[in-house]
């Protein structure tokens, strides 16, 4: 676990009180030697690269040194930090999933803060040309359909056009220990899903940064000009504990290891929890069919302000006690199931997080988990075999 992170409000597992001799020194509070050390910590792995060279960030509220933003880190070893890019959920991470993010100036340090989420998902010409690097430092949590990889990989094919360099801090993945779910097929191709992996990816965004690239699925099979700086001390078999939560929706850990399961709620008719502090641990529908667990969304302000079913009572599961650290589909199946609306049970977006029609297909026509797994079973083990080219840490 990451010792001496910094807490958000107490709401992360893991986190504890900095000693005095932490403190006074947030760069190098990490001191056993069997701690992970993220690389964004590991400064001298990159700060003589980057003197005296203009520098862009592509980072968010989880980019941190210690208590400090590696923005303000950078600046302070004399960086020249230009230009701030920013992700779904924004700069400070506190937009809801799918919000409109503006262009701005962070308040602090007076930089531009260039959006990559709406219309411009990726880094134009005119906003990167002054560089000479991109840095990505940005905390995933190792699945597809989550969108910060998706950032990464226009960042990486914007340095590719253009003739620009990129490092990616790496950091370790909360679902790294794992791989499973159907491989994206190319016709399902969207911001919340690019690359053919499995819903579960089991690599690092440096590893997957690498896979990117050298398998030529950047726009035009183009290569960026790619360094990926190496978490210490991590190996893929290895339980991680967020000291920040990624997302304003992703409160605790075990929103976490739900989330691969849970996120497929949102292709279909059925709440997730958003409007609860407790999203992607409950699911529930009005209608007591469903179950005999009661919530109810509301409008939260950083979290979710327009809830589906708002002010309206839910009814379904609790799955906050469950230890689920796998992919599942025991739920979206059991909900299918029991709806009286079951020609109208998934939305379109559905098959974008599945990213194939299969899946919606065989739940339609009453498979179970064990005969829909075998439509993937021999896509997932290819998928192995590329996994280990790319590995840095090992799985044991």
């Amino acid at each position: 676990m990451l010792v001496g992170a910094i807490c958000l409000l107490g709401q992360f597992a893991g986190c504890r009180e900095k000693s005095n001799s932490e403190q006074q020194n947030p760069e190098t509070n990490l001191t056993s030697s069997t701690e992970i050390i993220p690389a964004a910590y590991r400064l001298d792995e990159y700060l003589t690269v980057l003197d005296g060279k203009k520098i862009g960030m592509i980072v968010n509220h989880t980019s941190m040194v210690g208590s400090t933003h590696i923005v303000d880190t950078l600046l302070s070893h004399g960086i020249q930090v230009t230009r701030i890019f920013s992700p779904e959920h924004g700069f400070r991470g506190d937009a809801d999933a799918g919000a409109h993010i503006d262009d701005q100036v962070d308040q602090k340090t007076g930089l531009p803060i260039v959006s990559l989420y709406g219309d411009n998902k990726k880094p134009a010409a005119n906003q990167i040309e002054d560089l000479d690097y991109l840095i990505f430092d940005i905390q995933d949590v190792g699945v597809r359909f989550y969108t910060y990889i998706s950032t990464m990989h226009y960042a990486m094919e914007a340095c590719a056009e253009n003739n620009k360099s990129m490092i990616v801090l790496d950091r370790p993945n909360p679902n790294g220990h794992y791989y499973d779910g159907p491989i994206l097929q190319d016709s399902f191709k969207s911001f919340v899903g690019l690359h053919p992996i499995p819903v579960v990816h089991g690599l690092t965004v440096g590893e997957l940064a690498n896979m990117i690239n050298e398998e030529g699925w950047l726009a035009g099979g183009k290569k960026c000009d790619l360094q990926v700086i190496e978490v210490e001390n991590y190996d893929h078999s290895k339980s991680y504990e967020l000291p920040v939560k990624p997302s304003p929706n992703l409160p605790n850990m075990q929103s976490i290891y739900l989330y691969p399961s849970t996120c497929l709620f949102e292709g279909t008719k059925i709440s997730l929890g958003r409007g609860t502090f407790f999203p992607f641990q409950v699911a529930g529908y009005p209608d007591t069919v469903f179950g005999d667990f009661v919530f109810v969304p509301e409008s939260i302000q950083g979290m979710s302000t327009r809830p589906p079913y708002q002010d309206q009572k839910c009814y379904g599961v609790d799955l906050r006690e469950v230890d689920l650290r796998s992919f599942s589909l025991e739920y979206i199946i059991d909900f299918y199931q029991k709806a009286p609306f079951k020609d109208e049970y998934f939305n379109n977006y559905f098959n974008k997080l599945a990213g194939n029609s299969r899946l919606m297909e065989k739940i339609q026509a009453g498979w179970t988990e064990a005969e829909i797994r075998e439509l993937w079973k021999e896509d997932l083990a290819d998928y192995g075999k590329l996994r280990e080219k790319y590995l840095l840490y090992p799985d044991a």
